[in-house]
């Protein structure tokens, strides 16, 4: 039996993508055109990060009471809020400030919730789908979410009309789109039903901490050295096209993360890490990557960077879902998977604290500290890449350790 409901909730998911990551080659336009300073440009980032977090933490809990549907629903609407919001950016800071927290509790509400809701519909009796195909649908639908909402917000604020409302307008209309298609998906845990393990409990177990958390924070700190640091790195050799070329690396990283990610589930396997050891081999190529644009300052270079780190993403996220799917029990995986995404939005404080830190030492040096840090990082998944591995039909595993 193959079946379509999962459709419904991967449009949502990726239209909260979509807006999550509208705004991120758009920085340039709010300093430069609008006036807003660094402060407050980064100050903006911040807020998303406000709701993206605490939002993530609270998902499993939200899902046992009410369902996957309701939550769902609300982050989808939400993303729509955001737009909304956002769109009225030139009357001051304050509307841009909100709809930056609205995204980050939209895109939350997708990982988490979107995330779990598509893996269940792509299994019995919903769908007979093969085994790994509901976590391979989720990633990707975020990720091209995340990629062509940049783009085409890139596209249109470099040379379309109204580019502090247009990109908002047209995320608007997709939206409402997938808001009427989500209550026609059938719900898979109605709320108030069974006992709520606690994720934290769950993401104590030995294999969550010696294999998906030292990849986790690399997810998105992959993207943030591509898509934050490499523009910055080569903005003197731009003039006029920073902002298309900021958008090109954005597109190019999350691009190249979706068209790697069936690759991703062809590595896995249950009985070692090696999906997840591959995505941090490439991690630290494209990291070294890096340090040859810092040093080079060559655009050309950071592309090449860019692909790499974007390569490494796409097999990472999958890899980290598959993992965690396979450790949680059906009424934790909402949780874990919200602990999981968590940990990897850390990464997305590592350009902020590389910039603190270039004050006193030049950014081919943090660069290499990262590949040393990375490679340490996949010798170590390496090494607990066969321990604690969960075992079919055996009690929950979130119990054990």
């Amino acid at each position: 039996m193959r079946s379509r409901a999962w459709l419904a909730v991967a449009a949502a998911m990726f239209c909260c993508g979509w807006g999550g990551n509208q705004f991120t080659p758009l920085l340039i336009m709010y300093r430069d055109a609008a006036g807003y300073s660094v402060l407050t440009v980064d100050a903006f980032l911040g807020a998303y990060v406000v709701g993206v977090v605490p939002t993530l933490l609270l998902a499993g809990r939200l899902c046992a009471r009410w369902g996957r549907r309701p939550l769902m629903i609300a982050g989808t609407a939400a993303s729509l809020l955001a737009s909304v919001l956002l769109a009225l950016g030139e009357s001051g800071p304050v509307p841009i400030f909100a709809g930056r927290f609205a995204t980050g509790t939209a895109v939350a509400v997708a990982m988490a919730v979107g995330s779990t809701w598509v893996k269940e519909l792509s299994e019995p009796p919903f769908d007979d789908a093969p085994a790994g195909a509901g976590a391979r649908r989720a990633a990707l639908s975020l990720t091209l979410g995340f990629g062509l909402g940049a783009g085409v917000a890139g596209v249109l604020a470099q040379w379309g009309p109204l580019p502090m409302e247009l990109p908002y307008v047209v995320h608007g209309v997709l939206t409402i789109v997938a808001l009427a298609l989500l209550p026609r998906a059938p719900e898979t845990v109605p709320g108030g039903t069974g006992t709520h393990v606690p994720p934290l409990r769950a993401a104590r177990h030995p294999r969550f901490l010696r294999v998906v958390l030292p990849m986790a924070p690399w997810i998105f700190g992959s993207a943030g050295v591509a898509y934050a640091i490499m523009p910055q790195l080569v903005g003197d050799r731009l003039g006029s096209w920073g902002l298309a070329y900021s958008t090109l690396l954005t597109v190019a990283t999350l691009l190249t993360g979706a068209a790697v990610q069936p690759i991703a589930k062809k590595l896995d396997r249950r009985t070692d890490a090696r999906a997840v050891v591959v995505s941090m081999v490439v991690m630290s190529g494209g990291l070294a990557a890096s340090v040859v644009a810092a040093v080079e300052r060559s655009p050309w270079v950071a592309l090449g960077a860019a692909v790499v780190l974007g390569a490494a993403y796409g097999v990472a996220v999958v890899a980290g879902l598959l993992e965690i799917q396979r450790l949680a029990r059906p009424e934790d995986l909402a949780g874990l998977t919200g602990v999981y995404y968590a940990l990897a939005y850390i990464g997305f404080l590592l350009p902020t604290v590389l910039a603190v830190a270039a004050h006193v030492v030049g950014y081919p040096w943090l660069l290499g500290a990262l590949v040393v840090i990375a490679v340490a990082g996949t010798v170590t998944v390496a090494a607990s890449g066969r321990s604690h591995l969960p075992v079919a039909g055996a009690p929950s595993p979130a119990r054990m350790g």
